[in-house]
């Protein structure tokens, strides 16, 4: 016998708490093993529009809402008796008539004897004057509408839907139908839908929006203890044609945040695996937090297959360096960014230091252009462009500049400390193949998330782990990746470690092979579009290769973001933990909110917000720890790859974003448009981890940026 859960269970079981959440997960398991077990009580729904519906009896006042076939099971709905009964009078399960879909479609609510239009009436001078909104789809016939599932009762409400009631009606309608039909509102033209005739009852490919099949207890487990992992599994068939297709070359996914862009990194990791049982996938990104994070997602779409993740390696790009380097050179101390500084610091205060340059210049000077392209003398600098870096150096400063790095290069070798850029040159050799992987020791698919953030000596690292062989992007290149082992992922405007650098020059070509999601699944309409009004509404890498934002749709609706300044910290402390405190009473969990600042000398009026609930903080870092019944606390940075149902992203004030201290380290105004790009750029990122609650606070007057927020 099939077993199926539906979205609708999870939403639900989603309100429970307590015993009755465990009570519920107990029966679900219990009618997986044996449905016709004694112990369930069940029995038909005589007033169910749907005949199939069945109530099972969890505890006294628990109802499960039962799909029931003589073939097939399926967990449609959860929850307190009343509320679950009046759920399944206004819905039935069906086959789409055109598309071939299952649906859960909503009836309409039918006026009672009490409700008709008399008693409405009023004068026409005590009715409040709305502003009258043009329907959206007068221009769509029934066969367009019906071509992308919408169900044929509510052929009207969609055709009459106007811009402020849309979502209103969206909500009755499936996943697929409200893709296409923002779509045509963005464009004007309804999406070609792939034609699925012929397919069984579930078998579908939008079934898999709704409906999951349940083959073992451990499947069902999983389904229950992590609903907010189930777009892991999901695959939107725009998605799905990107992760199976042969790109011809090295490829890169965009979109702006929550689009699926890391879902489609993990599929594609997981297809290829699943296709060749010899390979051999490395998914990869560039900080062991988001590396963790990755991990976490990879084993909820893996499951029990040990196999085949034994067969995908996750690690962090520093750290595969980092294992690379041990392996040639013998144990390895990666000098962090505070000793960095404090030896530039030294020198470039010292008696030789030059004098027109401040040490902060030099210090990002050195994060963003010498150590970023791994250069390893004086020539190779002044040869070198520096994007994004927009104070001009003559060959002369460069030089000035060069003597302050072998100098600092020298004393933490003195010290026992390397860098990163050192690892790369060491493990990279200048002429290739020499002292490369062997080709048995590389990955047969190399994938990277956050792609916008890895820097030249990373990407020409990645290409030398990838296998070579016929094909090769360059024929004069022996160390040439095979065409279609290189798959990127990431959104330009979420980039905030990394200059702009050409990608094309390294040999890395994606021109022609770069897809932009426009399908928003994680971040309500509401955040997503007051979140897009900090960047622009297209961005273009070096090698011109242009992101746009417009187009882009979220599937669900949400309160607008809340933009709030406080008089002092103590005041913006309060504030947020009123808010918080609504959220917790409203059935939210600690656990499913996070309290993000800029850094760390910030952390601690984030404290005190979770010391004001009374609630244990989990401060997130490398291991991305988020732990039940615990608020998270992170930085901008820390955040980035993350989400949460509701983010108070705090501590806006006007010398924290953007930060007092990267702008007193600038040498030249020219480089202040470069500071205030990626300062909004982490803004942007902090807001996109909120699903459905966004607070923006801070201290009177606040960060500039606001008012961008607010417009």
């Amino acid at each position: 016998m099939d077993f199926r859960i539906a979205d609708s269970f999870v939403d639900g079981l989603r309100r429970l708490h307590g015993p009755d959440l465990k009570a519920a997960k107990t029966a679900a398991f219990d009618l997986q093993l044996d449905p016709a077990a004694p112990g369930l009580r069940m029995h038909r729904l005589d007033r169910a529009a749907d005949r199939h519906f069945w109530s099972v009896r969890v505890n006294a006042d628990i109802r499960i809402i039962l799909h029931r076939l003589d073939d097939a099971l399926l967990l449609a709905y959860v929850d307190h008796h009343d509320a679950a009964y009046r759920w399944a009078e206004r819905r039935r399960i069906e086959r789409h008539p055109v598309t071939g879909a299952m649906q859960i479609v909503v009836l309409p609510e039918v006026a009672g004897p009490d409700e008709g239009a008399a008693p409405q009436l009023r004068q026409a001078a005590d009715v409040p004057q709305e502003p009258w909104h043009p329907p959206l789809f007068l221009d769509l016939t029934d066969d367009d509408m019906l071509g992308i599932g919408v169900p044929p009762s509510e052929l009207q409400a969609v055709r009459h839907a106007s811009s402020p009631d849309f979502f209103d009606v969206a909500e009755r309608l499936p996943q697929e139908a409200v893709e296409a039909l923002l779509d045509y509102v963005s464009t004007g033209r309804l999406p070609a839908r792939p034609d699925a005739g012929g397919t069984a009852a579930f078998e579908h490919p939008d079934d898999g929006r709704r409906f999951r099949t349940i083959h073992t207890p451990e499947d069902l487990r999983r389904a229950l203890d992590y609903p907010w992992d189930r777009w892991i599994v999901f695959l939107h068939p725009d998605q799905r044609r990107l992760v199976e297709r042969d790109h011809g070359g090295p490829v890169r996914i965009a979109g702006s945040a929550g689009t699926g862009k890391t879902v489609v990194a993990l599929h594609r990791a997981a297809w290829i695996a699943r296709r060749d049982a010899r390979a051999r996938v490395l998914l990869t990104t560039v900080s062991a937090p988001l590396a963790a994070a990755l991990a976490h997602k990879l084993e909820r779409l893996t499951g029990h297959d040990s196999d085949l993740a034994a067969r995908i390696t996750v690690r962090a790009l520093p750290d595969l360096a980092e294992d690379a380097a041990r392996a040639r050179l013998g144990p390895v101390r990666i000098a962090d960014a505070e000793t960095v500084r404090a030896a530039i610091l030294a020198r470039a205060a010292g008696p030789t230091g030059p004098r027109h340059l401040r040490p902060g210049f030099i210090t990002a000077e050195w994060h963003e252009v010498i150590e970023a392209r791994a250069l390893t003398d004086a020539a190779a600098y002044r040869a070198t462009p520096r994007l994004g870096r927009r104070t001009r150096l003559g060959s002369r400063q460069r030089d000035e500049i060069w003597a302050v790095v072998d100098a600092v290069r020298a004393d933490l070798a003195d010290q026992g400390f390397t860098t990163l850029a050192a690892i790369y040159t060491a493990i990279i050799p200048a002429t290739p193949p020499q002292g490369l992987p062997t080709d048995d020791a590389r990955f047969d698919a190399v994938i990277v998330d956050e792609a916008q953030d890895v820097g030249p000596a990373e990407l020409r690292f990645l290409a030398s782990l990838a296998r070579s062989g016929s094909g090769r992007l360059d024929a004069s290149r022996p160390d040439a990746p095979r065409p279609d082992t290189l798959f990127f992922a990431g959104d330009l405007g979420q980039r905030i470690f990394r200059q702009p650098f050409s990608w094309a020059a390294l040999g890395i070509d994606i021109r022609g092979r770069s897809h932009v999601l426009k399908v928003n699944y994680r971040t309500s309409h509401q955040i997503r579009t007051r979140a897009d009004r900090l960047l622009p509404d297209v961005l273009a890498d070096v090698d011109g290769v242009s992101e746009g934002r417009d187009g882009t749709v979220s599937l669900f609706d949400g309160p607008p973001p809340e933009i709030r300044l406080a008089a002092d910290e103590a005041a913006e402390i309060r504030l947020i933990a009123g808010w918080v405190l609504d959220l917790l009473d409203d059935g939210m969990s600690p656990e499913e909110i996070a309290l993000i600042i800029r850094d760390d000398s910030l952390r601690p009026r984030a404290e005190a917000v979770a010391a004001a609930l009374g609630l244990v903080p989990a401060h997130l870092g490398a291991e991305v720890a988020v732990a039940d019944g615990r608020i998270a606390i992170a930085t901008m940075h820390v955040a980035k790859g993350l989400e949460f149902r509701a983010v108070a992203v705090m501590a806006c004030d006007d010398d924290a974003l953007p930060s007092a201290a990267r702008i007193a380290a600038i040498a030249d105004e020219a480089d202040l448009d470069h500071v205030y790009d990626t300062e909004r750029h982490l803004l942007y990122v902090a807001c996109t981890r909120a699903r459905d609650r966004l607070l923006v606070s801070g201290v009177a007057p606040g960060s500039e940026f606001l008012a961008d927020l607010e417009a």
